[in-house]
């Protein structure tokens, strides 16, 4: 990294002034790697939880559990990122923050490594939090290094930064998929625990170079709050104590007794928060009429979630007991799939920029309205695809890999539409009374898509039946047929935004 640092062009006083990173603050580069190396443990445990959960040699549960339980546990991240922002913002701070949560992760990949499953579970609850914390407030920091929102470099920078995401997304199934497949599943999931470790040093040792505002706490709590706050949630910790304990001595309890409230949060929690700003008396007839077509969008969003993840589970799972996982004669783990969608992000999203641009300039983009539903119809299309290994399959032969990485292509083409415009719509159409909170609104939308898979496989309904896969690819296209039908409708609720 050395090599890459130069004198800072810029006036004095930004952030960061000094010596920079590719031209940007040098605190970007201690970000870049953390965020490059939690994802790396992330993404290469997340490659290995479907495929430990249904192996003889893991701990060997049928197809349903197993993609109930990944279905939770990654609605579990995206839904605990709110309260991970509130912690920045109320509590710890940033910085403080990212650095507890960077512990709290690579403890919980050290407790997966562990060969129990009672500890396992442990572990994904410790990865699930420590992620939510993590997710909500390294992005703020990357702000926190530029000279205000109108700063020329600040979109360059979260470019450079989300490169590190998909570096460590890349590079994750390929590394710790492939030692926890092929030498132990135990192994693998300390490697991810070595992962976060390597993260959290460069944490530690760069943080010199962040912003100071980075360990601010924004709005702390006063000590009626703090009472207030530690009060509730010691009596709802122990409710849900003696809940379990009852449950437990009786002999009565499941693993469903986890799994059924936890997607049952998922589902709701999303519209409570939805219903709750929507029925804001605070908010002024504009911002009324933008959430009345951002439902629109969070529901589409919902929709695409849940099919896009299971990329992860389902498509894993089958790929694991149904396709001929091979190149040319030789084999890969099944785990390396899950590298296909970073290293697609990175070659595609360039050109994606840019091919929107050269149609901007001629007056031909199309519209926030048609690049969303675009997406979904590609979500639904990627499973209308999936018909052709489950079909291949059925007939009790192998189906190819090209299948699958094919399916995986077409997803990807619709999360570039759907993705950052779902991002930019969310920005642009918040309420100024929810503007720091309609981030962590719109990562609710994956949380439902995930719960209601979670839902559906807790309920027993087989997700690689052929009958299933192609009412879910059904409901992703008429979503997006019916966000285009209704576009004038959407456009006129949303005022000024474009």
């Amino acid at each position: 990294m050395a090599s890459s640092l130069t004198k800072d062009p810029v006036r004095p006083g930004t952030p960061g002034t000094g010596k920079t990173f590719f031209g940007h603050p040098r605190g970007l580069a201690t970000l870049f790697m953390t965020e490059m190396w939690e994802r790396f443990s992330y993404y290469g445990m997340r490659a290995l939880l479907p495929l430990y959960l249904v192996a003889p040699g893991g701990l060997h549960l049928n197809a349903g559990t197993a993609t109930a339980i990944y279905s939770v546990y990654v609605s579990l991240v995206y839904l605990l990122a709110m309260p991970g922002g509130w912690f920045g913002d109320r509590v710890w701070g940033p910085r403080k923050t990212v650095a507890v949560a960077g512990a709290v992760i690579m403890l919980g990949h050290l407790t997966l490594a562990l060969p129990s499953s009672g500890t396992f579970y442990a572990g994904l609850g410790l990865v699930a939090i420590g992620s939510g914390l993590l997710k909500a407030n390294i992005s703020t920091m990357v702000g926190h290094l530029y000279d205000g929102p109108d700063d020329p470099r600040r979109d360059g920078g979260f470019t450079v930064f989300y490169m590190g995401i998909n570096l460590g997304a890349f590079a994750a199934p390929l590394i710790i998929g492939t030692i926890g497949e092929n030498v132990n599943w135990h192994f693998g999931f300390a490697l991810a625990a070595l992962g976060m470790a390597l993260g959290l040093v460069q944490f530690l040792l760069g943080s010199r170079h962040l912003a100071d505002r980075s360990s601010v706490v924004p709005k702390p709590l006063s000590p009626e709050e703090k009472t207030s706050t530690l009060r509730k949630a010691a009596i709802w910790a122990g409710i849900a104590v003696v809940a379990y304990a009852v449950v437990g001595f009786s002999g009565h309890y499941t693993l469903n007794w986890i799994l059924v409230p936890l997607t049952l949060l998922g589902v709701i929690i999303p519209v409570m928060v939805l219903v709750n700003i929507k029925r804001d008396r605070e908010l002024d007839r504009p911002e009324q009429s933008k959430m009345s077509a951002y439902i629109w969008f969070f529901v589409a969003a919902a929709v695409f979630w849940m099919i896009y993840d299971q990329g992860g589970s389902t498509l894993s799972i089958f790929a694991d007991s149904s396709a001929d996982n091979t190149v040319l004669g030789w084999e890969f783990p099944v785990s390396w799939y899950q590298s296909v969608n970073p290293v697609l992000i990175m070659a595609l999203a360039p050109v994606f920029a840019w091919f929107w641009l050269a149609l901007n300039k001629r007056g031909k983009e199309p519209s926030t309205i048609v690049k969303f539903a675009s997406g979904l119809v590609l979500v639904g299309a990627s499973f209308f695809l999936f018909l052709a290994p489950l079909s291949i399959a059925d007939g009790g032969h192998k189906a190819a890999a090209m299948w699958l990485v094919a399916i995986y292509f077409v997803q990807t083409v619709g999360e570039l539409l759907l993705s950052p415009v779902g991002l930019s719509v969310t920005t642009k159409m918040a309420p100024a009374k929810y503007a720091s909170q309609m981030m962590g609104v719109w990562f609710l939308a994956v949380t439902a898509g995930d719960a209601t898979t979670g839902l559906l496989s807790i309920a027993g309904v087989d997700l690689n039946r052929t009958g299933i896969v192609a009412m879910e690819a059904t409901l992703a296209v008429v979503a997006g047929v019916a966000v285009w039908m209704y576009r004038k409708r959407v456009k006129e609720l949303m005022g000024d935004v474009r």
